[in-house]
């Protein structure tokens, strides 16, 4: 097909070619479960840090009165998810890939993004903590300093067992999808459950009112507590749903699940199970006929019930269940981060309701923070493979152009580095700064997202303003975050 000279190439990468459009898929019933995934795998990612450690972490703490965070982040996520859906569905490509199409120079931006990735998700931190609850279900009791090495080695046999998982299945993708699906009903199932049989009404209204910011007990609205630690509130933003550069391997995911020109551009196959598979290194633009925008608004309604029916209700409910739940069984005001962070929860229900609900809540967390380090260990790979893949010719001819060679190698370089950082710091420190980290990839990543989609994308689908207005607040939320919790690093 001819290539077309557009302002997409400018930074050394290929123009987009022209291709059609995919029909989209038209399901009813029990058909969507099959359709929808990639906002399940992202809801999966979230639901172990935020809603499973750092957020009890602040709500202990400080009160459901931070509830409001977590429903200006999500609404902010979802609108930023949707729109990194847009560049996929429209072209094909990752958002990585958008943003190399950028000046400077593509390689600039891949660095950029590729160091990101590192600094925020490079931090086996969630196979630490889920090493906590392991040590609780077979001790049953919490991990003190004295069991630091036993800890340590219930974590590195946490992420290896990550890294075994991504060599088998067709696609990667469906594997993690199928995982997440499982992850995300039972989880919240059983959470909702928990909840509805302990925590009192009182606790509920707190809740529900926290998520606008106001506080019954003191009866005035109480949006930042007086002396917060705004390194974990700041973190807690940044996780209230995925996070950073979790929701920008949304559109990984999305291409390889086939949504859009995805289908038209191939994906990643696994190693056992696969086969090879050519995955191109740029992306296609369709013309703008009536027929083409019928299918976009065909594709467009799988991309709400993905994002707004899937990610955005379940990342709410995946924060405010625990929240309740942990304010119930543990003192207000207690700092519960440490090696046991992840059990603490099953240590308070062990006590006051019964060794069973303890064991319930422990192997929930050991599942819930597994999967999350192997969607993590996936995406990060996954990320930098399509980095590779679009930046260099030589990557894309070795081994025959087999992708699966490069995902492979990037893999074993992860789980190298993954074996090490483990032993660097306690898992919820290295959890804290990678999310930090999260809050200054929103920063960059929402304004650069919004320049892609009104720079490159045709005008029939680039974005309506008022979605244009909400990256630039997301911008600024997070910003703002991340100001408070640096200008707290250099004061007493």
């Amino acid at each position: 097909m001819p290539e077309r000279k557009t302002p997409e190439a400018r930074t050394g990468l290929a123009p987009f070619r022209s291709a059609e459009l995919p029909a989209p898929p038209r399901p009813r019933g029990l058909a969507w479960l099959g359709v929808v995934g990639p906002g399940v795998i992202v809801l999966g990612a979230s639901i172990g840090g935020g809603e499973f450690l750092l957020g009890p972490s602040a709500f202990v703490r400080y009160g459901l009165v931070l509830l409001w965070v977590t429903l200006v982040a999500t609404f902010l996520q979802t609108v930023f998810n949707t729109e990194l859906m847009r560049w996929t569905i429209a072209t094909g490509e990752p958002a990585f890939t958008g943003f190399m199409r950028t000046r400077p120079a593509a390689p600039f931006w891949a660095v950029v993004y590729a160091l990101l990735y590192f600094l925020q998700l490079g931090w086996p931190a969630w196979a630490g903590t889920a090493a906590g609850a392991v040590f609780f279900l077979v001790f049953r009791d919490l991990a003190g300093p004295e069991n630091a090495g036993l800890v340590h080695a219930f974590g590195v046999g946490t992420f290896v067992l990550c890294v075994a998982i991504l060599l088998f299945g067709r696609r990667i993708e469906r594997t993690l999808e199928i995982l997440n699906w499982i992850l995300v009903v039972a989880i919240l199932g059983t959470f909702l459950v928990l909840a509805l049989m302990f925590v009192a009404p009182e606790t509920w209204v707190a809740g529900a009112a926290g998520l606008v910011g106001y506080d019954p007990a003191q009866g005035a609205f109480r949006f930042i507590p007086a002396g917060a630690d705004f390194f974990l509130i700041g973190a807690f933003a940044a996780y209230s749903g995925a996070g950073g550069m979790t929701n920008l391997t949304l559109s990984n995911w999305a291409r390889d699940k086939g949504y859009g020109m995805g289908s038209v551009v191939g994906y990643i196959p696994a190693a056992v199970g696969g086969k090879q598979v050519r995955l191109a290194p740029t992306g296609y633009i369709f013309d703008a006929t009536a027929e083409a925008m019928g299918r976009w608004r065909g594709w467009w309604r799988i991309v709400r019930a993905d994002q707004w029916g899937i990610y955005f209700t379940g990342a709410l409910l995946g924060m405010i269940l625990p929240a309740v739940l942990y304010v119930t069984f543990i003192e207000a005001g207690t700092d519960i981060r440490g090696l046991s962070v992840a059990a603490a929860l099953a240590d308070a229900m062990a006590t006051r309701a019964g060794a069973l609900f303890g064991g319930v809540i422990a192997l929930m967390g050991v599942w819930i923070l597994f999967k999350t380090q192997l969607d993590i260990v996936d995406g990060m790979t996954r990320a930098i493979t399509d980095i590779l893949w679009t930046g260099s010719r030589r990557v894309r001819r070795w081994r025959g152009g087999d992708v699966r060679f490069v995902y492979y190698t990037v893999l074993v370089g992860i789980a190298a580095w993954g074996i090490i950082g483990l032993g660097l710091a306690q898992p919820i420190v290295l959890l804290q700064l990678g999310a930090n980290m999260a809050g200054i990839v929103f920063v960059i990543s929402s304004l650069h997202l919004l320049y892609i989609n009104t720079r490159f994308l045709p005008e029939e689908i680039r974005p309506p303003m008022w979605r244009r207005v909400a990256l630039v607040a997301m911008s600024v939320f997070y910003g703002a975050f991340v100001v408070l919790w640096l200008q707290g690093l250099f004061q007493p």
